[in-house]
């Protein structure tokens, strides 16, 4: 019985995208650097999760590569630099600030401002003031109204 709670514990974590454990490095510390690289990396195939976690073809590849050039003795941010300069800043899960993703990072607050300032003059105009009826409309109303 606990054997089989164990398995369903298991079986309900969370699911790590490599499948193959040969994928994985031999280095324990190498794999940890490995795997925090590969978090902070964007799979460009899924674009909401890092390459660690999602199954694409793409993020497997980029996961080999990064295995590769951290057990070859890259750096982390060597590493990252690598993709980077492959696929561009879009790859990292966290862009840097420059001028190229200024507008990126600026695009929540300019959102919220534009969404204030359609607020601000919704409210300040005042509602147009319909004509009075003419006479014709005023007797056409009283004969479609019921006695």
């Amino acid at each position: 019985m606990k054997a089989l709670f164990l398995l369903a514990l298991l079986w309900s974590g969370a699911a790590f995208a490599i499948s193959d454990p040969a994928e994985m490095l031999p280095n324990p510390a190498q794999e940890a650097r490995a795997e925090n690289v590969g978090r902070q990396l964007r799979c460009l195939v899924c674009q909401n999760e890092s390459i660690e976690d999602s199954n694409a073809d793409l993020a497997r590849d980029l996961r080999h590569i990064v295995r590769a050039r951290i057990a070859a003795g890259d750096a982390d941010n060597q590493a990252i630099e690598w993709v980077v300069s492959r696929y561009g800043d879009f790859v990292r899960l966290r862009p840097p600030m420059n001028a190229s993703t200024a507008l990126l990072w600026a695009s929540p607050v300019l959102a919220v401002l534009g969404g204030l300032g359609f607020a601000l003059i919704s409210r300040r105009r005042t509602p147009a003031v319909p004509e009075p009826l003419t006479e014709a409309e005023r007797s056409r109303l009283a004969d479609l109204s019921p006695p």
